[in-house]
């Protein structure tokens, strides 16, 4: 019998991302293991409300989508890399649809039964399949049910990992590979070895480094932070993604606002009730959405005001109702009918558009490590994601990962006798609140030194601060036992500091980087991607 800790593939994260992956290896003999820090469920993808965008309609081309793509990345996307992704749109709704994923879909006047298409901000068609506006939670539970009824995959619950586990690819060889992870399972508070000939992050973003974000607790930068400390390169991770439209109320926690509702006739509003968006861009509500961002962030400033109101109302109640069902409820529960009131919305930390370095069939600088989904920058998003882009983006790197892994599996050695994990000198600690105390300081500084609008003087000052909590923080580390919460906040102040350290080495606004000390984009010569690595800013 084999090892039960030993896999042929190990999937760190059961996003859209990951699931899709272990679901197109799984019928190919292989072991597989799948890791969720919580639940099945707690990931980015289960929340997402939009849609997936893939050219459907008639008067819309794969080519118009492209040109879309490039036009909201701002110069900075791989143009091989955004028609890979676009090409397979309808193939991946229809192994979606082939897993039981069911979207909307719509009678035309001939009788015709079709898929209903929302159209997002910087898309020039309809072109976003969806499941009304829970998405994200149509996907992930059927591709959770489809893994838990597969013998080839295990699935692991509040599985958070410590380390990644590299070794010399053959004797003679400096060559690192990837053999595997150390693991906490939360649940018993103890960790594991979990040995692997290949090992995927698909771990998702790390936009809880902003005190304010749209994204659950997951999303803490785990998978950069790990391969960053394995010796991968990690690019543009300047162009955080500030979602425009989040629910402000003290009791809702990160509760998205969809696109689609401006896609829907959706207009932004001031407390006056005026319009606002025709004083920033032609397209308005529609614009991508740094420019929406930047906009709403200008006029709360500008006006000393908490929120803008994100207004429907004009639209029929039947209309609301249909298309909107889960937002309407969720308002509903805090006293907002948003059939006969504006919603009150703020920008929120939402995408990491930059990542750790993959090619086009997601491989990272360590022999047999993948990344796929938000964790990885792909050259698909550029200076700014275009809405709907990363759920396709993780259906096609996933398939193209699974391309790479099943021609070379064969071949792969496995993994060599690894040491357990060694907690003999550490002991359990009696200082809980150091974590949450920095962890609290991080987000705080991130959201006021490096969110929307920037400076050199105000990305200096985080830095500073984050150099000081990356000490207190080892020191804990070093001393006692991990617990997810620990390792959460050292993976989180690590992607704190790739953020502001590509921050500091752009020289100009672009995308979703704007600098009011740089405030022009610097068209005199060719757009050029940040690009750290290890080596740079030291390893942590």
């Amino acid at each position: 019998m084999p090892n039960p800790q030993n896999y042929d593939v190990l999937i760190i994260g059961s996003g859209g991302a990951g699931l899709s992956l272990a679901l197109k290896l799984a019928d190919h003999s292989m072991r597989i293991a799948v890791l969720s820090k919580f639940a099945l469920t707690a990931g980015s993808t289960y929340y997402a409300q939009g849609g997936i965008s893939a050219v459907f309609g008639a008067d819309d081309s794969i080519e118009s989508h492209i040109e879309d793509t490039l036009d909201a990345g701002a110069g900075l996307c791989d143009p091989e890399i955004v028609r890979l992704t676009v090409t397979h749109g309808k193939s991946s709704i229809d192994w979606l649809r082939e897993q039981g994923v069911v979207f909307t879909e719509e009678q035309t006047e001939s009788g015709e039964i079709k898929l209903h298409l929302n159209k997002e901000g910087g898309h020039s068609h309809r072109r976003i399949v969806h499941t009304a506006d829970a998405t994200g939670k149509a996907v992930s539970l059927s591709l959770i049910e489809r893994a838990q009824e597969h013998a080839n995959i295990e699935l692991f619950e509040h599985h958070n990992v410590v380390e990644l586990i590299t070794s010399p690819k053959h004797a003679k060889e400096s060559e690192k590979r990837i053999v595997g992870a150390y693991v906490l399972d939360s649940k018993v508070q103890q960790v594991k070895t979990m040995a692997a000939r290949v090992v995927v992050l698909a771990t998702g973003g790390a936009s809880k480094a902003y005190l304010y974000s749209t994204n659950p607790q997951s999303s803490t930068g785990d998978g950069i932070a790990l391969a960053w400390r394995a010796g991968c390169r990690v690019s543009n991770m300047e162009f955080m993604q500030f979602h425009p439209t989040c629910l402000y109320h003290p009791q809702a926690q990160s509760f998205l606002i969809s696109e689609a509702v401006r896609g829907e006739g959706g207009k932004l509003i001031l407390p006056d009730g005026s319009s606002f968006m025709q004083h920033f861009d032609p397209r308005e509500e529609l614009a991508p959405r740094d420019i929406v961002a930047r906009a709403i962030d200008h006029e709360m400033k500008k006006r000393g005001i908490d929120c803008v109101y994100l207004d429907i109302s004009h639209k029929s109640e039947q209309f609301i109702r249909e298309h909107f069902p889960t937002i309407y409820q969720q308002c509903l529960e805090f006293d907002i009918d948003i059939t006969k009131q504006p919603i009150p919305v703020v920008p929120a930390a939402h995408y990491t558009c930059g990542g750790v370095l993959t090619d086009s069939y997601a491989r990272t600088d360590i022999t047999n490590l993948y990344a796929i989904g938000e964790v990885a920058c792909t050259g698909l998003h550029g200076a700014n994601r275009m809405a709907s882009n990363s759920l396709l983006e993780c259906l096609v790197f996933a398939e193209r990962a699974s391309e790479d892994i099943l021609q070379k599996i064969a071949g792969i050695l496995p993994p060599p006798p690894i040491p357990d994990w060694d907690e003999s000198k550490v002991s359990d600690s009696d200082e809980e609140v150091v974590v949450s105390h920095n962890w609290d300081e991080l987000r705080r500084f991130m959201w006021d030194y490096v969110g929307i609008v920037r400076t050199d003087k105000r990305l200096s000052r985080a830095m500073n601060r984050v150099e000081l909590l990356k000490k207190e923080i080892a020191e804990y580390y070093g001393n006692f036992r991990v617990t997810s919460d620990l390792l959460e906040l050292r993976n989180l102040v690590i992607a704190a500091e790739l953020i502001i350290r590509c921050a500091q080495q752009r020289k100009e606004s672009r995308g979703l980087h704007y600098t009011l000390d740089y405030p022009e984009t610097d068209n005199g010569r060719p757009a050029q991607n940040t690009v750290l690595t290890p080596y740079q800013a030291g390893r942590s």
